[in-house]
């Protein structure tokens, strides 16, 4: 494999982060820097109700078109990049056939709930406590395993296809590596592999059991590997040709490796469309008792090191229906300042349940509500429901988490498109009643697929190295009392109850 060497005229690595409504390219130099980028957002289809798709091809294009886009605006060409990191949307769940790399369906997006009623099944048939044990997943429709099922049963021939071997699934990261290596390479990384309700992720292997039950031949799936390695070179992208793709991790598990949160009990938040609060627990898996997941944070060196994980389905996408929805702003830069034109909230709470609830309710029949309206309600108050939302939903993961953890937060560290928003941050740790730290580099979930490719072909020496590049921009502290966040706080949870059961 080829490894960095100081002769290199301009050494970078190039970071590709496919996320759910964009796909973007960042070179980062030496030190951590963001040098050169490239982004393009992409259409979100809704077939039907509860129902997200992308189509498989433009998450390719795209990220091809902004790799190319990043190396050109640095000025580099493919000798001066040492290798390349990939991180993704997770869950997102793709089947092609392997002889022509052609999809047979759309990709069935992570947000999707098509399967609620599979899950609902094997709730029924009193398996969760097995999959809980196993994956340290919830039967839930977020996760590939049914997703792949539904695909295997309905889309025609594919079931007996995939039996024969022809057929590949893959989540984003493993049709990204295929692309790129020209379908040389069908593998996964542990991350994405932890988050598909197949793996088991005591043994770090795809589980014969689980496989059974849902009924996904074990000829589809993927290899199973670390995060920092090199899985291939890239072939089918002549300027890019012969970079090593030597980085690979779901796109939370990279923004904690990005935040430098190598030790047990550090915590990020990363405010995209969706909210993803990750703690870091150690070697050994911590099984939740308030409905969080249990995953597997990284595999580097043959070590496996865990993370207690929380989802919010609906942050950002939050501002993005403010924008596109409700016609309130023209873009979603215009909500801080409309948020700020009311002192507080006037008692309007949002709950942003538009695909369900995520941790710690777990509740796909949970739909979004605004309550607390008045005459006297503008669109300033929505604005900052909205936002208070984020914060609120983000709040009592961490708390769920301190409790299955054993250890209270000291710090967290924030990155993510809402990150910016210092008036959200300020309300964050008003809630938390912690700091709440935001990095110099927000763009941490590229950064970590760059330090993940980096150590692998000793572009960076170790993690101590990389913790040094870590600076703080700007960190929040508790304003308010506690005596009003808690009033606030009982308010919200009220607005979650009539929120839950309502599909």
């Amino acid at each position: 494999k080829r490894q960095f060497s100081p002769s290199m005229s301009r050494p970078s690595i190039l970071a590709l982060d496919q996320g759910t409504t964009s796909s973007r390219a960042i070179v980062f130099d030496h030190r951590g820097r963001p040098r050169a980028s490239a982004q393009q957002e992409f259409q979100q289809s809704y077939p039907r109700p509860g129902w997200v798709e992308h189509d498989p091809r433009i998450l390719w294009q795209s990220t091809r078109r902004v790799a190319l886009g990043a190396v050109a605006e640095a000025n580099l060409v493919a000798r001066d990049i040492a290798a390349i990191g990939i991180t993704n949307q997770r869950e997102t769940t793709l089947l092609w056939d392997r002889r022509t790399g052609n999809p047979l369906h759309s990709a069935i997006v992570w947000q999707d709930r098509r399967t609620a009623d599979h899950c609902a099944k094997l709730k029924r048939a009193g398996l969760e406590s097995l999959f809980r044990q196993k994956t340290g997943l919830l039967l839930d429709p977020y996760f590939s395993g049914t997703k792949l099922a539904w695909l295997l049963d309905h889309v025609p021939g594919a079931r007996r296809r995939a039996n024969r071997g022809e057929l590949a699934f893959g989540t984003v990261d493993t049709w990204l590596l295929w692309q790129m290596t020209g379908g040389a390479v069908h593998a996964t990384d542990v991350t994405n592999a932890s988050r598909t309700l197949m793996l088991n992720i005591h043994t770090g292997q795809w589980d014969e059991e689980l496989l059974k039950l849902l009924r996904v031949p074990p000829e589809v799936l993927p290899e199973v590997r670390g995060n920092s390695e090199v899985f291939g070179e890239v072939t089918s992208v002549p300027a890019l040709r012969g970079i090593p793709i030597a980085g690979m991790a779901g796109d939370q598990h990279a923004a904690l490796f990005g935040q430098t949160c190598f030790r047990p009990g550090m915590a990020k938040n990363t405010y995209g469309t969706g909210c993803f609060l990750l703690m870091h627990t150690g070697t050994k898996p911590i099984e939740s008792k308030h409905n969080l997941l249990t995953t597997m944070a990284w595999r580097v060196n043959n070590r496996t090191e865990y993370a207690l994980e929380g989802s919010v389905f609906n942050a950002g996408a939050v501002v993005q229906w403010m924008r596109d929805g409700l016609g309130l702003i023209s873009h979603s830069g215009e909500v801080e300042k409309l948020a700020a034109q009311v002192p507080n909230n006037g008692g309007v709470y949002l709950v942003p349940a538009f695909s369900g609830l995520g941790a710690p309710h777990w509740d796909p029949n949970a739909r979004g509500i605004l309550v607390g309206l008045t005459r006297g309600s503008t669109s300033g108050h929505i604005a900052r429901a909205a936002l208070e939302s984020i914060a609120y939903q983000s709040a009592d993961l961490i708390h769920a988490m301190q409790s299955d953890a054993g250890r209270r937060l000291r710090e967290l560290r924030v990155d993510g498109g809402a990150s910016i928003n210092d008036g959200l941050m300020q309300f964050q740790s008003d809630l938390l009643r912690v700091p709440i730290v935001r990095p110099k580099v927000t763009e941490t979930t590229a950064l970590g697929a760059a330090y993940l490719a980096g150590l692998a072909v000793g572009f960076w020496k170790n993690r101590s190295e990389i913790a040094q590049h870590w600076k703080i921009d700007q960190s929040f502290t508790p304003k308010a009392t506690s005596a009003t966040m808690r009033k606030y706080h009982q308010s919200w949870q009220k607005a979650v109850t009539r929120s839950r059961d309502w599909a």
